[in-house]
């Protein structure tokens, strides 16, 4: 099974005015270090309002184990539950993402996790995250151009405009790249939650 060797989030700018969210950035990274507060504010985020405390668990659950509602066994619903009612959903509270109330038994995003897209990246052993590899995509880009201006063997065969082209499309591919991995990444943005490979 893979190891995550790094894991990252992305939060945009709020979609309303900044003020009038509460969560700062270093909060929400931390609240989704952990992969059932990440499964708990994607399921509130596609299912806005107020979430019975069982069907949450129920649905964590069964993420957790890759399979369905009518597979998971009680024992594994309730782990999940009594771990979210005893430290995931009152650390979500403490943070302004959730309003949990503990004798009720019931879970509801807050205002301010409305406000905002959340985009979590991970970046398994071996592989580069986004930033490093655009790093790289520049710099060689940087020395392909100095090799082409400097008339460099066998570079100089083809024509300058040729290798502009080659690298304005290696930019626009990655890109596009990126921007359809990163709606996969997004919290609330499917049925499914993003794929966390190796994570427990």
């Amino acid at each position: 099974m893979a190891q995550v060797q790094q894991q990252s989030a992305a939060v945009p700018e709020p979609k309303t005015d900044e003020s009038e969210t509460s969560i700062s950035r270093d909060t929400m990274y931390k609240m989704l270090a952990n992969q059932r507060r990440r499964y708990t504010i994607h399921y509130l985020k596609e299912h806005d309002g107020t979430v019975p405390l069982g069907l949450l668990a129920e649905q964590v659950s069964a993420w957790e184990h890759d399979t369905s509602l009518d597979q998971i066994t009680s024992n594994e619903r309730k782990a999940v539950y009594t771990a979210l009612q005893q430290r995931h959903l009152p650390k979500l509270d403490d943070a302004g993402i959730v309003e949990f109330d503990k004798r009720a038994g019931t879970v509801e995003p807050t205002d301010s996790l409305r406000n905002i897209d959340i985009y979590a990246e991970v970046v398994e052993e071996g592989e580069f995250p986004w930033s490093q590899y655009y790093l790289g995509l520049s710099t060689i880009t940087l020395a392909l151009m100095a090799a082409v201006w400097a008339n460099a063997y066998p570079l100089a065969a083809l024509p300058d405009i040729a290798w502009g082209v080659f690298c304005a499309v290696s930019f626009t591919v990655s890109a596009i790249v990126h921007v359809v991995m990163n709606r996969e990444m997004k919290l609330g943005g499917s049925p499914e939650p993003p794929a966390k490979p190796g994570d427990q």
